[in-house]
């Protein structure tokens, strides 16, 4: 189990690691492969912030708290995470023992809204590159949720070509299937 401990405006100590280390032991026995974690913190207007990031068997589980305290900040974000992890896997065992088809997605929205025209140039904040493997949409859709985003790009594993699901603000989901115009 390797895991990597950074810290932002702080200087992350041995007994720092070595909580951390103890902490997710309990993670990294859930799951066969489990690549490397990462955690980050950080310390905010006295704020004390823990990101932690765990790549786990096809799923990435992330979470993030915030407290007075760098330590309860660590507990809190591994009990987030182990949280994820059991509605992973009761999700999982519904599937493996439910008979029903996967729901049909929902319809896209028809209605494209107008983005008023802005001159100059656009600046990207941040880019990032990450290795895709095909999965379905019901995966996609538990993928997304456990990263607590709004959106999930993936390569769809029915249709062979890249897609997206994200969170409706009636709750519930679309899919967004790309094409060349």
């Amino acid at each position: 189990m390797a895991v990597k401990v950074r810290g932002k405006n702080i200087e992350v100590t041995q007994a720092l690691k070595d909580y951390v280390e103890k902490r997710v032991q309990t993670i990294t026995k859930q799951f066969k492969t489990v690549g490397e974690i990462t955690a980050v913190m950080r310390v905010e207007k006295g704020k004390h912030i823990v990101e932690i990031t765990v790549p786990a068997s096809g799923i990435v589980l992330r979470a993030q708290e915030t407290s007075e305290n760098m330590y309860a900040s660590i507990d809190q974000c591994v009990e987030k995470i182990e949280r994820q992890i059991h509605k992973y896997k009761t999700r999982l065992m519904k599937r493996k023992y439910s008979n029903f088809k996967d729901a049909a997605p929902a319809p896209l929205p028809e209605d494209s809204e107008d983005v008023p025209e802005e001159t100059g140039e656009f600046k990207v904040a941040r880019t990032k590159n990450y290795a895709m493997r095909p999965m379905g949409v019901q995966e996609a859709i538990m993928q997304m949720n456990m990263l607590n985003h709004d959106f999930f790009i993936f390569f769809n594993a029915e249709t062979e070509k890249i897609a997206i699901v994200y969170r409706r603000r009636s709750g519930d989901y679309g899919l967004i299937n790309p094409e060349m115009a």
